[in-house]
This record gives C-alpha cells, structure tokens and sequence, in this order.
C-alpha cells in the first residue's frame, strides 16, 4: 500500500459520514425499480481507463483524462456522437502536445454561445498515490484552456488562450449571463489556499484576458472537522451560491453581486454558519438546487481504507445523498437521505460482502448530480449510475440503476477506485442532451442511455442540462 502513502491536500472527502439525523427519513434502495435505463451507444475509450469529465456539444463529446501523459491517450479524447448508437472518436485535442506529464484533463465544460470548449488542467493537484501521475506534477501549473470548437473546429479543438489563475483550482462552476451570452463567470473551487473561492469573469477569454473579481472565504467554528469548500453551484439567474464546505457542511450564499457586475462584488453569507447544516467529515462533496422547489440535494464522496493513513477513514459505508429543505435558507434543514444497501452500517458488518477488497479499494459512494424538477441522475461510483425519484423530495426512492458490464481489463486501473474486484466507476456530472442521457465511467468509458421510468418526460423534453452549470434548460427549469 505504499503508493497509498500520501495524498494531495484537496481530496478530503474520504471519511466515514456521520450516522443519519433522527429527524431525516432514510430510504434504502431495494427491490426491483420501477424504471430501467437503455444503453443507446458505449466507447470504452481505447480501454484506457483513468477517464475524467465529459462535455458534450452538438455532434461531439470530449472526455478528459484523471491521468497524466506518463500513460497512453491520456488527452483530451474527441468522440462524434452524431449517431448516439455508435459514439465514435476521432482524436485527441493537441496530441502530443496536450499529452502532458505532470498534467491531468479533470474539468471540462462548454461556452456554446462562444463555441469554446473550457479544458481545467490539474498539475500540481494530479497525484501520484491516487491519480498514477507523475511525481513531477507537484512543478506543473495549474490551468484553463479555451479551445475553439466552430464548425469543422469541434473535430479538431483549436487552442485559442490560457488561464493560470492565482489560486489553485479543483472544480468549478461555469455560469453564462442569462440576459448576455457574451459574459460568463467562473466560479472556482480553491481548497488549499487561504482563500477559497475564486470568481473570474472570462468574458475575454478570445482575446486571452481574464479578469479575477474577487475571492473568498469563511470560518467554520469547529477544528475537528475538514472546514474547506469542495465545490460550488450557483443559481442560474447567479444571485445564489449553494456550498460545498466537506466537513463544514452546506450553506448559502448571496453571489448576486457578481452576477448584476457590481463594482468590488463581494460574496455574503445567507445562512449564517452556526444554522449551516453539517455532519461531520466528509460531508458535502456537491450540492445543486432541485428545480421549482425549495430543497437542494448534496452528495458525499468517501473512498476506501486504503488511503485512511492519510485521511480521517474511509470505507464502508461510504457516502450517500441527501435532500435539505432551504424554505428558510437561513436555517436549511436535512430532511431526506438516500442510500444503497452498501450504505448501511450493516452492510459493512457482513464479511462475506463488504470483504477487505472492497473495503479497501472500491468507493460505493455518490459523486455527482443532475436534478430535474422531479428526478436526479447520479453517479455513484460502483453502484452505477442512479436515478433517483424526487417528486416528494422528503421521500426520495429509487427509479432505475444502471450497471455498465466492465471492460475485460483496461491499460491504466484507478489505484484507489478500481484495483479491487470492483469494476465499475460511475463517476462525472450526468450530462442530458436531446432527451439522452451522456456519463462517463472513470475505468470503462463513455456512455449513452435512454431512461424510462417515472417523470420521464421531464427528460425527454430537455434539450440540455447539467449540473454544474446554468447552461441550456436551467434558467428554463427555475423560472417562477
């Protein structure tokens, strides 16, 4: 377990969660769900494995890589899903050039109103324990790339600008201004600085200028527990942040002055931190509005034991899903928690089930949401791809799972993810386009599935959505 020995300081997500609330009701998926997903087209990538975020645009998607160019097809790979029955590559954006050591493709969106593709590489946040990277990477700058994708261009990306912000990233939050689809904000994730948050209006991002607005951060009153924030969402008018604070908990923001461009914006608390809602470490990995409600739905991430020498647990039970009321968001209040049977301590009880293997080297925890008014779509690493039923956010159930059949073998296994007798790693932000549904599996590729099931039409009638940014039907799904 030497390559377990030490871990960079921005994953914090990988103890044990808190025992559930006495007040929240607790669903455990079981039985047979009433919906089921058709898997329309699949491209395992080359078999590479290691594989990061998609962004998906018209006729093509690109997926980058958790990896760096010290392992093959470690770019950016470029698919044409013009026929989503047989999603095929055409190429890697810039290889080799893009292929880089020491650099891992983690983060990827599209401006579609500009026609850029928004590249987030990760140097010195690249491990070596948990992402295979080289050691070298600690030396190599964190940065955004914005490539051109008009026309012929979406086969062949050009690179148009670099952005090598002044804090490092981890994730980030693309936000469009609904009234100019010429400016756009960033909303970046800072976890290991002293600051926090990073807001950068890339508006210019064409002409190669990027302008940082302001940044951010709080005190969360108690040491025992990891106080950074892991990810951010915003509202899609922009006058809400909804944080993901790990052990620190979930809170509100007010990011209003951001989004009407007030001169010397600032960031303002909304819930005041004492009301926040929280449960220990690892608490919220990502958190996103459930539309046309009043609830927000958050997610965990917990990985193995393996790595719990350099980190507070890990294991079983794992992370799950919570529904938290924010009528008052001043006191937002957990009222609902979603489960796997793998997320009962009891699970973790059963020897015969959850064996060292598994406990050490699989992740059974949710990752990342999309959420439709009635509906959310998440990954949750080995237990695939969830759909879980929302139109009673205070009893969220189960309404289809979708297990992909692994790859045989792949070149590069997840050290922490997949080196088990686990095979699947359902692992990016769901992508809805055209009423089809886009997800990438960090060991066995791309996948394109037509869900079927309750509030399906809901799904069927968006033409875009994604949870990390306000793009395509999100300003539509929130209107009053």
């Amino acid at each position: 377990m030497k390559r377990f020995a030490a871990l960079f300081a921005v994953i914090a997500i990988l103890a044990a969660p808190a025992a559930a609330s006495p007040r929240s009701h607790v669903t455990i998926a079981q039985g047979t769900p009433p919906g089921s997903f058709e898997l329309v087209g699949h491209n395992s990538l080359d078999m590479r494995g290691m594989n990061a975020a998609p962004a998906v645009y018209g006729d093509y998607a690109y997926i980058g890589s958790r990896t760096d160019g010290l392992h093959p097809n470690s770019g950016v790979y470029i698919v044409n899903i013009k026929d989503p029955s047989n999603p095929t590559t055409v190429g890697q954006i810039g290889t080799p050039n893009e292929d880089n050591v020491g650099e891992t493709s983690r983060e990827l969106r599209i401006w579609p109103q500009q026609h850029l593709l928004i590249v987030e590489n990760l140097g010195s946040n690249c491990s070596p324990e948990i992402h295979e990277c080289s050691p070298t990477s600690a030396t190599v700058a964190d940065n955004f790339r914005f490539y051109d994708i008009a026309g012929k261009n979406a086969a062949d990306p050009k690179l148009v600008s670099e952005y090598k912000p002044t804090n490092d990233p981890h994730e980030f939050y693309l936000w469009v201004d609904p009234h100019n689809s010429k400016r756009a904000l960033m909303f970046i994730s800072t976890p290991g600085g002293a600051d926090q948050l990073l807001i950068t209006d890339i508006s210019q991002a064409r002409q190669g200028k990027f302008t940082e607005l302001g940044k951010w951060r709080t005190i969360i009153p108690d040491p025992a527990t990891d106080n950074r924030l892991h990810s951010i969402s915003i509202s899609p008018d922009g006058k809400t942040g909804y944080v993901s604070y790990l052990g620190g908990g979930f809170f509100m923001v007010d990011t209003s002055d951001f989004a009407l461009g007030k001169p010397k914006p600032e960031v303002r608390l909304i819930t005041p931190i004492l009301n926040r809602a929280h449960w220990g470490d690892p608490g919220t990995h990502s958190a996103i509005p459930i539309p046309q409600s009043h609830y927000v739905l958050t997610t965990d991430e917990v990985y193995g034991r393996a790595i719990a020498a350099i980190s507070s647990g890990g294991g079983c039970p794992w992370g799950w899903m919570r529904t938290i009321d924010v009528k008052d968001p001043t006191h937002p209040k957990v009222v609902a928690e979603y489960k796997l049977p793998q997320n009962d301590p009891a699970y973790c009880s059963d020897n015969t089930q959850n064996t060292p293997d598994r406990d050490y080297l699989s992740s059974w925890s949710s990752h990342n949401p999309t959420a439709l008014p009635n509906l959310a779509f998440i990954t949750w690493h080995s237990g695939g791809l969830q759909a879980v039923d929302l139109s009673d956010p205070t009893h969220p159930a189960q309404a289809a799972v979708f297990t992909p059949t692994p790859e045989p073998v792949v070149v590069t296994e997840d050290p922490a993810l997949s080196e088990g007798h686990d095979k699947v790693v359902m692992w990016s932000y769901p992508i809805i386009q055209n009423g089809l549904i886009y997800v990438v599996d960090v060991r066995n590729g791309l996948y394109i599935l037509r869900y079927k099931g309750p509030s399906d039409s809901e799904v069927s009638s968006t033409h875009f959505l994604e949870g990390n940014s306000n793009l395509g039907d999100a300003v539509r799904y929130f209107k009053p």
